[in-house]
């Protein structure tokens, strides 16, 4: 976000959630005040999402997302700074390449399943494996329309594009990524 307010918080939210093919049941802060407020509830409230916040000194309470933080955003992104003025190419950098990636050619690790020797399936063959998924989808949401978007190209291409287009954000911002490019 450019600056941290309601009036640049809302639209961000608003843009996640439309991000997701299913209905969200939850929604979690840190306890930080800035994003803890009156509008953002009603908002959450109107849309039949549950809003939780970490309670105040219990560090733990916010350990998965910051260990998808390091695992996932800073390991692409890095820890520079990067200005306020560059919100919106960062936004419309993971709407359009970073989230896709992650979603649909990503594999991740869960805990009770197993779907290949090294136990990893992308997020989204994981909630096509639910017994009666689409009761999760939103409406106007289906399968067929999610497979496409999966298959749309490889998970190889997929992360060759999503790295092209991080490294050329990147330039934007003069920064270069903690990690050297792949091979």
């Amino acid at each position: 976000m450019e600056k941290i307010s309601e009036h640049y918080l809302l639209p961000v939210l608003e843009a996640i959630l439309h991000q997701f093919p299913f209905r969200i049941l939850g929604f979690h802060f840190d306890n930080g005040s800035e994003f803890v407020n009156h509008k953002v509830a009603e908002m959450l409230e109107g849309l039949l999402i549950e809003f939780m916040k970490s309670r105040a000194s219990r560090s733990q309470d916010n350990a998965l997302v910051e260990g998808k933080n390091g695992a996932v955003i800073r390991k692409h992104v890095g820890y520079g700074h990067i200005a306020a003025a560059h919100a919106e190419a960062v936004q419309k950098f993971y709407t359009a390449h970073f989230n896709p990636y992650l979603n649909y050619h990503r594999p991740c690790g869960f805990a009770t399943t197993s779907f290949n020797a090294r136990g990893k399936r992308t997020p989204y063959e994981k909630l096509a494996s639910l017994p009666e998924a689409g009761q999760y989808l939103k409406p106007g949401e289906t399968f067929a329309k999610l497979e496409r978007m999966a298959v749309k190209m490889s998970d190889t291409e997929c992360a060759r594009k999503m790295g092209e287009a991080k490294a050329k954000l990147l330039r934007q911002f003069k920064l270069e990524s903690p990690f050297p490019p792949a091979r």
